[in-house]
């Protein structure tokens, strides 16, 4: 498949999210279709459940064995949209490339829950698998665009409340500035189907409900990662929110953390979640999974 086609297939999928008529129902609906219009991912189970007091779901894949570690997922949709449901195939191929039961968080979502609710949910989450008796040294947060931005926050917030920091976390394409500030959002517009900046703006303002856009929590980019455990972050090149991903590589590196910084070429905005019919998809998880059992005992 060309680079061409990749970018067609994508801007018709992003077409059922994006379209500028939708109310926030029929978005939601619409990602929840696009996954259900993949082809179905064998080889998990998925499973109710409930993390410190936050919603969401388990999902194992058939040869994972183990409970004594595990994978925080926080889906991806603008901080407005997506679910469990709609990431579950994403998820899974973790879970199973891992080897990592999964618990993918029902986290609250604005605009009838803005910014810090997702924070608070994704702390709460991380919370609860340590009570559950997990060390944070078998634990791993991983997310998606939003889910990649919350991913940071819910790192920083959890140092912040003096919680150990897990043993590495995975940034996927992650939207760490609300404020839109990076140039490829310029430079890569047209080259971008899924993320718009009319769109993303939208996200944001409804998110942030009134919070400036720079805030730490709300804007990783923007916050001290000092004390942050490893990281994973993968973009592609042709995302309008490569900036993002690059200047988080970038802020990490100087506070000492840890980076692995995978620029991919010809990718779109979370090419993974088009695994089922995308063999760059499936490699870039296939990566994700060596790094966590890289880095988890």
């Amino acid at each position: 498949m060309t680079v061409k086609d990749r970018v067609a297939l994508a801007a018709l999928f992003a077409a059922q999210t994006e379209r500028p008529d939708q109310t926030l129902a029929e978005m939601r609906a619409g990602i929840e279709a696009t996954a259900a219009a993949l082809p179905r991912v064998e080889g998990f189970e998925a499973t109710p459940a409930t993390m410190g007091g936050v919603a969401g779901e388990w999902v194992r894949g058939k040869q994972v064995r183990r409970n004594d570690a595990a994978l925080l997922y926080l889906h991806g949709g603008g901080y407005m949209i997506g679910s469990p449901k709609s990431h579950r195939h994403l998820v899974a191929l973790i879970s199973i490339e891992s080897g990592l039961p999964v618990f993918s968080a029902d986290y609250r979502m604005a605009p009838e829950h803005p910014f810090p609710a997702a924070v608070d949910d994704g702390v709460a989450a991380y919370k609860g698998l340590l009570d559950s008796g997990i060390p944070a040294a078998n634990l791993a947060i991983a997310g998606d665009s939003a889910g990649g931005g919350l991913t940071v926050a819910t790192l920083i917030a959890a140092r912040d409340r003096g919680l150990p920091m897990p043993a590495c976390a995975t940034p996927i394409s992650p939207w760490v500035d609300l404020s839109q500030g990076g140039e490829s959002f310029r430079s890569r517009a047209r080259r971008d189907p899924i993320v718009g900046k009319e769109g993303i703006d939208a996200m944001a303002a409804a998110y942030l409900g009134g919070t400036h856009a720079k805030t730490p929590l709300a804007s990783p980019l923007f916050a001290d990662l000092k004390g942050l455990p490893p990281l994973l972050i993968q973009v592609g090149t042709e995302e309008a929110l490569y900036d993002d991903a690059r200047g988080l590589k970038e802020r990490a590196e100087a506070a000492g953390v840890e980076v692995s910084f995978e620029s991919w070429g010809g990718m779109v905005h979370v090419w993974h979640f088009f695994h089922p019919i995308l063999s760059e998809g499936r490699d870039a998880v296939a990566r994700i999974g060596r790094f966590l059992k890289g880095r988890i005992a």
